[in-house]
């Protein structure tokens, strides 16, 4: 983490403690003890006059004092962020690091090819590509263990308009159904959701965002698919794809092992479903140098895909 004199690190501490809800997970994120961590926030409240934190269970939340302190700083820190942004373009230097964050598939899709055009373009800063759930991302982005994070979309996360972060659409990603080989539905240039309402179904476990969005889709095609088996990973899912134990949605940015024993069938109606990936940083920070050629990456790679059939561009 790099913190800067002109803005009280606390503030960012705060901000992480807000966002996790615990002093134990904060400290994680932040990579402090727990005992520095509520250091900072006794200090900072001791230098304020007033209580931040208030017990919540085994969790703590923000008092109305520190929810007007945090609402107060994020301006502050988006200014200053896009102060740093203007100073790196004037004097010619960069960062000397990015970290870039996502979810599995937009690690191995998309990441690889900016972190080739960050390596080429700065030399001598620090690249990373660090793999996460879309929650985490934006846990990592406040900490500063992140940079540039690109995520699908969900109710979970920060709204769009929150004002600690830039989000910005990248692509929607299509799910096709995926199905055996020499299944009813293999040959079919295209079928409805609900031609394979009968299948079982191999989704992940409940509560995770792709099955929200399984069962979302099915539901708008009238009916609630009957899963047979749970799984997290792709491979395991086209393995029993594969093996004549059901049908699943795969994204179409996922790549999927096993292509000569399961087939991708595109689907059609209105709507098809499909996953809405974004970008986000933290506020005022896209004009820093690596992360300016991230995101400028970023739509060159969306575009790359879009062209070859993969993903619509947004």
């Amino acid at each position: 983490m790099q913190f800067f004199p002109m803005i009280d690190p606390r503030l960012r501490s705060l901000r992480v403690v807000a966002r996790c809800g615990t002093i134990t997970a904060a400290a994680e994120d932040l990579g402090y003890t727990p005992s520095a961590l509520s250091h900072q926030i006794r200090t900072l409240s001791r230098d304020l006059g007033t209580p931040l934190l208030e017990p919540d269970g085994r969790r703590v939340r923000l008092t109305a004092a520190a929810g007007t302190l945090l609402r107060r700083a994020d301006g502050l820190i988006a200014h200053w962020e896009d102060i740093r942004a203007d100073v790196h373009r004037t004097s010619g230097h960069a960062l000397g690091r990015l970290r870039l964050a996502g979810f599995s598939t937009a690690a191995s899709a998309m990441l690889p090819s900016v972190a080739v055009a960050a390596v080429r373009a700065f030399p001598d800063s620090e690249v990373r590509i660090i793999e996460a759930e879309p929650l985490a991302c934006f846990d990592m982005l406040l900490a500063e263990a992140a940079d540039v994070a690109v995520v699908v979309g969900t109710a979970t996360l920060p709204p769009t308009d929150d004002p600690r972060f830039e989000q910005r659409p990248l692509v929607d990603d299509a799910l096709d159904l995926l199905v055996p080989v020499g299944h009813r539905l293999a040959e079919q240039e295209r079928v409805r959701l609900s031609d394979a309402a009968d299948e079982p179904w191999i989704m992940d476990r409940p509560g995770s965002a792709h099955h929200h969005l399984v069962s979302t889709a099915c539901a708008a095609a009238g009916f609630n698919p009957r899963q047979a088996h749970e799984v997290t990973e792709w491979d395991t899912g086209a393995a029993l794809v594969a093996a004549g134990f059901g049908v699943a949605l795969v994204p179409r940015l996922a790549r999927v092992p096993g292509e000569d024993e399961t087939v991708r069938v595109p689907l059609r109606g209105d709507p098809t479903p499909s996953r809405h990936v974004r970008t986000s940083v933290r506020a005022g920070t896209s004009e820093q140098p690596e992360i300016a050629l991230a995101l400028r990456e970023l739509r060159v790679v969306a575009a790359r895909v879009a062209a070859a059939g993969g993903v619509t561009r947004r």
